[in-house]
């Protein structure tokens, strides 16, 4: 029983102080956002990466998520005589919520991991270690770039997200089920206020600061987890935690931000 204690209590101390150095490792990098010079070059460089590479994976996954919600949604309204409902239904869930989760997700699978390994490999080839003897900032040298790319391309992918959603709710409820364009758009003019397009935005730029924070510190600290593997297993390791990490935390994440913002 008491060994059993020991142990948790030494996981428990081991959580506390990643907790600490994942703090801490947030605060260097958004203070490197701010550091001169700024290379306006290597942000647009990320920016192809995150974003502009990641549009085919967000406009399939987000068409064929209006196409689900168009198709489910218009036989539930219609047990109810609602049918007219569908596109406010359709909107409102992407705007609110799938448009901004999943496009996190999307990323964090398709970009994310890469941040985690590339990071990864510059820590265990010690290309990190030899900024930081040259005098280079590594938190300004190569991260700050990557949250500033971040919070540029989340809010875009996933306004570009709802956007195809939404035509792919309208594809299924207009020209596949015979509802009404007129009745699709005008019901969801009437029920999408300001609020919920902010709503939608604070959320993703919530999450693309998450996705890169997440991802880079994982790969960033590869040698000094609990029990480290060194080498490339270690950094696919590092690779396939950050990406379940950066997942759990943005759909607990969603949960917060809703209950604070609504």
């Amino acid at each position: 029983m008491i060994g059993l204690i020991e142990r948790l209590g030494d996981e428990f101390l081991y959580l506390l102080e990643d907790v600490g150095r994942a703090g801490i490792f947030l605060f260097f990098s958004i203070v490197g956002i701010f550091k001169p010079p700024f290379k306006l070059h290597t942000v647009l460089k990320q920016i192809q990466f995150i974003g502009a590479s990641s549009i085919f994976v967000i406009f399939f996954t987000a068409g064929f998520t209006g196409m689900v919600l168009g198709l489910q949604g218009y036989h539930t309204l219609r047990q109810f005589g609602s049918e007219g409902l569908l596109g406010s239904a359709v909107a409102l869930s992407l705007i609110r919520e799938l448009g901004p989760v999943l496009t996190a997700l999307m990323v964090t699978g398709r970009a994310g991991s890469a941040i985690c390994a590339e990071v990864g490999i510059m820590r265990i080839t010690q290309q990190i270690d030899a900024l930081e003897c040259m005098g280079i900032d590594p938190f300004r040298f190569f991260l700050a770039p990557k949250y500033v790319a971040a919070l540029i391309s989340l809010p875009m992918l996933t306004f570009f997200f709802d956007v195809v959603g939404i035509y792919g709710g309208y594809l299924v409820g207009v020209k596949l089920l015979g509802l009404s364009p007129g009745a699709y758009f005008d019901s969801m003019q009437r029920s999408i206020v300001f609020k919920d397009i902010t709503m939608g935005l604070i959320k993703s730029i919530f999450f693309g600061l998450q996705i890169v924070w997440i991802c880079a510190f994982t790969g960033y600290t590869v040698e000094l987890r609990r029990r480290p593997v060194f080498g490339a297993e270690g950094v696919s390791r590092a690779t396939t935690t950050a990406v379940v990490l950066s997942s759990v935390f943005i759909l607990a994440w969603d949960y917060l931000l809703t209950a604070v913002l609504l």
